[in-house]
């Protein structure tokens, strides 16, 4: 049996810890439950098969056990991944029926209400590979012409789920239980992609064709202070190239692209992954672009000594040269449209949160109109 909790893997020279996903702690809790209420006594510790073929040993709490039902919980542990989740206790109620397995959500498990998840509308947002885990687990310790009822729940998760994705995704109401391989792998950039991409395959299933991009949380409240839909807005993150790739994948047709210029910039030179790791050209993109309007050499290099992209913005603003934000927001759409190879429409404004709005693509007025009658 691997010891789950003295696993590691490198990642950029650190040393990090894997965990197990909401999906195994709902595993343990309703397998312990079923054991403990067939077999009246306590355990305190359960075994359970992932998917990634890994067996976890998990520590079982708050037991209570009755005589037609039991229930008990395990704690969510994430490893060394950033997961609002991390060390929340996801429960199971374990009930007798007359026969089969029976498994449902309780308080804190959201509720899908739109189209486009891995789960139907009106059910409970247990995912298939962590319900399937469930009822093959339970299984195991079900004696044979027994039927048990399992209840998934947890009662922080109604207020941690404000934390996720599930608002945006139509998940209402609570966490989901979730995880396609058992185990949750540190800082997951595969994961977090999947997420955002998401976004998309719901808004797909409702006939969308026309959203709105931003790189975050200030893209998305520019996009509310002028008035577009926030239904619409698909955040980003550093993964643009990504996004457009999925974007093309879902037939998106058109795109507003908001953003702080601090990653816009970047996007102006061509790079679609804007994370500071991968790529920081933004000075230098400035630089350039304000050379081709003629600037002096004394503004390039207090352009290019710049800490923040708002420090040189002054400088710019000082010189006369704003046209160059015009410029970049072109370039931004061009940039897009030919990494959708001319599959969607791109209209671009970029923005800081010291100066406001700075540039503005020929075509975003016109494309913003189209939102707005939509």
């Amino acid at each position: 049996m691997i010891k789950i909790l003295n696993r590691y893997v490198t990642k950029g020279n650190k040393k990090l810890r894997y965990g197990y996903t909401t999906g195994s702690c709902a595993t343990g809790a309703a397998k312990a439950a079923t054991y403990m209420l067939f077999n009246n006594r306590k355990i305190n510790s359960i075994e359970i098969d992932t998917p990634k073929g890994w067996v976890l040993n998990l520590d079982i709490l708050d037991i209570n056990i009755g005589n037609d039902k039991t229930s008990c919980g395990i704690e969510k542990d994430s490893g060394d991944d950033p997961d609002v989740t991390n060390k929340l206790k996801i429960y199971a109620k374990a009930e007798k029926i007359t026969k089969g397995i029976i498994i449902t959500g309780g308080i804190g498990i959201g509720k899908v209400t739109k189209k486009g998840l891995s789960v139907p509308v009106g059910r409970y947002a247990i995912n298939p590979v962590p319900m399937k885990m469930i009822e093959e687990e339970v299984k195991k310790v079900l004696p044979e012409n027994s039927g048990v009822k399992i209840t998934i729940y947890a009662p922080e998760g109604v207020n941690i789920a404000r934390k996720t994705f599930n608002p945006k995704l139509g998940i209402e109401g609570g966490i989901s239980i979730i995880g396609t391989t058992g185990i949750v792998e540190p800082m997951s950039e595969d994961a977090l992609k999947e997420s955002l991409a998401l976004e998309l395959s719901i808004l797909r299933e409702k006939n969308i064709d026309k959203i709105i991009f931003s790189p975050g949380n200030y893209g998305r409240d520019f996009a509310l202070e002028m008035g577009l839909d926030r239904d619409l807005v698909v955040k980003t993150s550093n993964y643009i190239g990504y996004m457009i790739d999925k974007a093309v994948e879902y037939n998106m047709k058109k795109i507003l692209f908001i953003g702080h210029i601090g990653k816009m910039a970047k996007v102006a030179g061509g790079i679609f992954n804007t994370h500071s790791k991968m790529a920081d050209g933004r000075m230098e993109i400035l630089t350039a672009n304000c050379g081709i309007l003629g600037s002096s050499k004394e503004l390039n290099k207090k352009i290019m000594n710049s800490i923040t992209t708002d420090e040189a913005i002054g400088y710019i603003k000082e010189q006369g040269l704003e046209e160059v934000f015009n410029i970049l927001a072109n370039k931004i759409t061009k940039k897009c449209e030919e990494r959708s190879y001319e599959e969607i429409d791109f209209g671009t404004i970029i923005f800081s949160k010291e100066y406001g709005t700075l540039g503005k693509s020929h075509n975003f007025d016109g494309l913003m109109e189209e939102f707005k009658n939509e």
